[in-house]
């Protein structure tokens, strides 16, 4: 015998179209209040203007030692792009003078998301946290940046800095917009119990549409401005294996300082002209 059908009183029935009715107008009106506000919450992509690897052997008194490292499948799965740079520098090429990995990762096309930070590995691979990650100011040498001619960046009012990087091809000298904002890394020092007697110091800072941070979260709002069709953003990262001491770290930030200043004209040459997507991208009304 089968059971009876289920029926639902008259009221029920006319407040669950109503609710329907309301999904959809407020669907539809959501749609459109974005369309109308110029509102982008899925990003499209930015190329970048030349492959990471392409970037200087050689920068100041640092040169490259051996060959870029290749991440496997699983680490590149976990590093969340495919468009990543990992190389070694050594101070006049000789690694008993210092040694820094380098690591950038260029992120775009991406819906907003958490980005992906190196104390989690060192962690997860063993190493322990001898000091919490801190915001450490990286000097960098701006005598020959020019601080007043370069365009206005939108989101800030404020002029980008314009350095001039040679050609590699060409050999001619070009213009290139430096990133707004104040060259921070977040720091944080880790020690392997295999090798008490060092510190592993790294270091890093995020370039998001033209604007530079050290914090993860905020370049979330950088990258992520709902206002821009457009988003990329690209993690610099440098660490240092260095012997036990308070001197570590003031070691790591002297090495950091000189490689950030001969690194930030070259990378902003490899990186899209935000400038340029600024100017193009709808005003709002």
């Amino acid at each position: 015998m089968r059971d009876p059908p289920v029926r639902f009183s008259a009221p029920i029935r006319v407040a669950f179209v109503a609710l329907i009715a309301l999904m959809v107008v407020s669907a539809i009106g959501f749609r459109a209040g974005v369309s109308t506000l110029n509102l982008y919450l899925r990003k499209e992509p930015v190329a970048l203007r030349e492959a990471l690897d392409t970037l200087p052997t050689k920068l100041g008194r640092w040169k490259r030692v051996g060959v870029d490292s290749r991440l496997g499948e699983a680490m590149t799965e976990s590093l969340g792009t495919k468009l990543y740079l990992d190389r070694q520098y050594a101070l006049g090429g000789d690694p008993s003078k210092g040694l820094v990995t380098v690591h950038i990762a260029y992120y775009t096309g991406m819906v907003d998301a958490v980005p992906h930070v190196p104390e989690r590995c060192w962690g997860a691979a063993g190493l322990t946290m001898v000091d919490q990650p801190h915001d450490v100011v990286i000097p960098i040498d701006r005598t020959q940046w020019d601080m007043s001619s370069g365009p206005v960046n939108q989101a800030t009012g404020e002029r980008y800095p314009v350095a001039r990087v040679t050609n590699p091809v060409t050999r001619i000298e070009e213009k290139v917009l430096l990133p707004i904002g104040e060259t921070a890394m977040s720091v944080t020092i880790f020690q392997d119990a295999n090798s008490p007697n060092t510190r592993l110091v790294g270091g890093y800072l995020f370039v998001a549409n033209g604007r530079v941070t050290p914090s993860p979260y905020v370049v979330r709002t950088y990258a992520f401005d709902l206002s821009s069709r457009y988003a990329y953003y690209c993690k610099v990262q440098f660490s240092a294996l260095l012997p036990q001491g308070e001197g570590a770290l003031e070691l790591w930030t002297q090495f950091a300082s000189e490689l950030l200043t001969e690194l930030l004209p070259p990378l902003m040459r490899r990186l899209p002209d935000w400038s340029t997507i600024e100017t193009a991208q709808p005003k709002e009304p």
